[in-house]
């Protein structure tokens, strides 16, 4: 018997979705070649000037939002400058929050445990990179009324997101950093945001300087991050 192409499911359109098996072996092999690739992923904290095309952002944010979330309510907005103007402004407002950070904020232990990384409160990144793509998560939706609308597992969901996008920017030959000025309030004031929005995560997008250096760390192993119950 022919299988049907689309079925209805409570008044909903549900599509056959088209199965790519591989065998054993091609899994193994797939799954480690990916791994030996992200593993490669380096936070990069010097940028070249070099220009990225608008349409490789606009890529990187569409494979983004492939992700998966809470009842499909894709609770993101992905803003991406290139304006430098703009970046200068954030940049200012970027290091205000991190000087207070720095001395006043952080505990002794978490200024220790940051100096492997050789971090500071400056941040040149934010204007040397081509691009900048901040992460906004909406706890909520707007209908046309301005009313609120629902949106569930909003961190989950965006957390997800930004997952994706920093593989999909590694996958393209790009590096980037995950900055987390705290508050960031001043990045939703800068764009221009609407108030249903949350900055989550900032994420600088370009190419390497050269030579760029970075911390020499090791990951967990395996035993470390993971438990199997067979």
């Amino acid at each position: 018997m022919a299988t049907e192409s689309h079925i209805s499911i409570n008044g909903h359109t549900h599509v056959l979705y088209k199965e790519n098996a591989l065998s054993k072996e091609e899994l193994i092999v797939k799954s480690e070649d990916f791994y030996k690739h992200l593993d490669e992923r380096r936070s990069v904290r010097e940028y070249a000037s070099t220009p990225i095309p608008k349409e490789v952002i606009e890529t990187l944010i569409k494979t983004a939002s492939t992700a998966p979330s809470g009842a499909h309510k894709q609770p993101w907005t992905f803003c991406a400058v290139s304006n430098t103007t703009l970046k200068a402004k954030i940049r200012e407002a970027a290091e205000a929050e991190e000087k207070e950070s720095y001395e006043s904020r952080m505990s002794d232990r978490w200024l220790k445990d940051l100096e492997p990384m050789g971090t500071n409160m400056y941040k040149p990144f934010l204007e040397d990179a081509p691009w900048l793509i901040i992460v906004f998560k909406k706890v909520h939706d707007l209908d046309n009324d301005g009313k609120k609308v629902n949106n569930y597992y909003v961190n989950e969901s965006v957390g997800i997101a930004a997952g994706m996008l920093i593989t999909a920017i590694h996958n393209a030959g790009l590096v980037t950093l995950t900055h987390t000025p705290s508050p960031m309030n001043f990045l939703a004031k800068l764009l221009n945001r609407p108030s249903n929005e949350r900055a989550f995560l900032l994420l600088p997008v370009g190419y390497p300087k050269t030579p760029t250096y970075v911390p020499n760390i090791e990951r967990k192993p395996i035993e470390a991050i993971s438990e199997f119950y067979e």
